[in-house]
């Protein structure tokens, strides 16, 4: 083991999730999500991931035609202390009936348990999209549903289901994802019924429920995909949502019933019912 490790602490001013999806993509190794943005720590120096960060920042503010700022801070430690500071930053998280901890801590007696290891998941519940999702889960899907998480990423809200007691599919276009739930998957002693690298166009199945938490952008783009795998009268969570772009998605989903509304900092969380009263 060396000496020293880099710590780089990323803040974004907004799209965390898009910045989220980059460093999927990007890095080799796992990162921790905060509320303004993440920290990588590594062996190696950070300054191409610096570099990357920037000029996504970049690309980002001339596609949206937005002020998009990121601030990285990168500091060389101890690496003795590494384990000990790393395990000490991913608590355990309480969400409704679920309990969310890493592999090193004990679960718990009562709530229904989701291990996860933060080494390999984009995804640990410490966001408020994952943590609203998990509250709409926890409420709308029952035992015996048939559930499609379509952006799987780190596969926690699909285990989550599973846990309930439903049937479970799930699918992401990045096949880093589909490996990365099927690794939390069986950490957890579960199993996805089907689970693949690509749309929710793909399947055959119709379901209870369908969750979706990626980003309005896309959220709008396959609205008609969504609807087309969700069974009369099914309900449809959709989180990633910021605030200010929920009138937009919403406009792609004006046959649907708003069951309810979750907010959370500048997030939304929507859970529709497929149908007008």
């Amino acid at each position: 083991m060396q000496e020293h490790y880099f710590e780089l602490k990323v803040s974004v001013s907004s799209h965390h999730s898009l910045f989220c999806d980059f460093l999927a993509d990007t890095l080799p190794i796992g990162f921790e999500e905060t509320d303004d943005g993440f920290i990588i720590r590594s062996e190696d120096n950070l300054e191409t991931i610096i570099w990357g960060l920037e000029q996504f920042a970049e690309a980002l503010t001339k596609a949206l035609g937005e002020n998009i700022e990121v601030e990285c801070t990168q500091k060389k430690l101890d690496n003795s202390d590494w384990v000990r500071l790393y395990q000490e930053s991913i608590q355990p998280l309480v969400i409704d009936k679920f309990y969310i901890h890493p592999t090193w801590d004990a679960p718990h007696e009562e709530l229904i348990n989701i291990e996860i290891n933060p080494a390999l998941a984009f995804g640990t519940g410490h966001h408020p999209t994952t943590a609203s999702s998990l509250r709409a889960i926890a409420k709308y899907v029952k035992e015996g549903d048939r559930v499609l998480d379509v952006g799987c990423g780190s596969g926690i809200l699909g285990i989550g289901a599973i846990k309930i007691g439903a049937i479970v599919d799930a699918c992401d276009t990045d096949i880093a994802s589909v490996e990365n739930s099927k690794q939390n998957a069986e950490l957890n002693l579960v199993k996805f019924e089907n689970l693949w690298e690509g749309s929710c166009a793909q399947t055959k199945n119709s379901y209870d429920v369908v969750v979706a938490n990626i980003v309005a952008d896309v959220l709008t783009f396959i609205a008609n995909d969504l609807k087309s795998v969700l069974k009369d009268a099914g309900v449809l969570i959709l989180s990633g949502i910021l605030d200010k772009y929920e009138s937009k998605v919403l406009k792609f989903y004006q046959d649907f019933e708003i069951l309810e509304r979750i907010a959370q900092d500048e997030w939304v969380t929507l859970i529709l019912k497929k149908g007008k009263k």
